[in-house]
Parts: C-alpha cells; sequence; structure tokens
C-alpha cells in the first residue's frame, strides 16, 4: 500500500508529470525513480515495460539528474501527445557511458519537419541543449502513426 500510495504523489499537470516527492536516487536508483514518473500513463492504461541490465551502473548524480529529466520529458509527451498504449524504457552500459531510451508506440510526429511557433518541440530542444553541454548524444526518431523513440547517451566520465 506504500508504493501505491508514493505512485499517487506522481500527477500529471497540463500533461507534464510532476512528482511530488524530492528525487532519493541512493533509496530507488536512477530506474525506481524514473518508474516513479510512469504512474499517470499507468493510470491510463499504458503499459510500462523496462529493460535494464542486472548489474548497477554507477553514475553520478548530475548524470542521473539529467537523464531523469530526460525521461520525464519523453513520458510526459507520450502521456499528453502520444496516446501511447505501450512504452519501454532502457537503461544500460554502452561503451564509455550510459543510454536512456524511452520507445512509445503512440501517434508519432514528424520528427524530420521544424515545429513553427507555438510550444510544441521546446522541451525537446531544452533537452537537446542540455544533454550537449555535458557531451552527450540525443535522438528522437519519430513519424506520424509509428510512435516515438528517443534515446540519449551521456558520457561516463
Amino acid at each position: 500500500m506504500k508504493a501505491q500510495t508514493a505512485r499517487d504523489e506522481v500527477t500529471a499537470i497540463n500533461g507534464v508529470i510532476t512528482d511530488q516527492q524530492p528525487l532519493d536516487f541512493h533509496a530507488l536508483g536512477l530506474a525506481g525513480c524514473i518508474d516513479r514518473l510512469a504512474a499517470p500513463l499507468r493510470r491510463q492504461g499504458t503499459e510500462i515495460h523496462w529493460e535494464t541490465p542486472h548489474h548497477g551502473i554507477e553514475i553520478s548524480s548530475g548524470s542521473a539528474s539529467l537523464l531523469y529529466h530526460v525521461a520525464k520529458e519523453a513520458l510526459s509527451n507520450a502521456y499528453k501527445y502520444a496516446q501511447a498504449h505501450d512504452v519501454t524504457v532502457r537503461l544500460a552500459a554502452v561503451f564509455h557511458g550510459i543510454r536512456l531510451t524511452v520507445t512509445d508506440n503512440g501517434s508519432g510526429f514528424d520528427s524530420k519537419a521544424t515545429p513553427i511557433g507555438g510550444n510544441h518541440g521546446f522541451g525537446l530542444r531544452l533537452m537537446s541543449i542540455a544533454v550537449h553541454e555535458v557531451g552527450g548524444e540525443v535522438s528522437v526518431v519519430s513519424t506520424p502513426g509509428t510512435g516515438t523513440c528517443v534515446t540519449v547517451t551521456l558520457p561516463l566520465d
């Protein structure tokens, strides 16, 4: 029952996923903190699948925080825009880095088109800037009707 109460503290306000609890990477780990963000998607019936390594990956709190915020943006977009029924979150070690991938089977969008005006794409642009500032890489692949895949790779130096 305690876990359910904690998940209920994660809400979506105007489609943006918000966690009322302070981040506790030490107690929950990065995957646990990100999994909490999926609560609004689960409540609307979206299946959340996890693919993580069976061994711990030691990363800095700054990298963990950035990956958490990337996941928050990707999951918020899946919740607000995609009408996805299935979301997969992958967290894995790669050569000298860590990679987070969030894939949904939602409505998708034309990732090659430049958004014109409005607020669309602003969160993805800010996410991309933050990742590039720490030497990471971002890939957002989407086409209408086929879902979206957001991949972020951060160096572990």
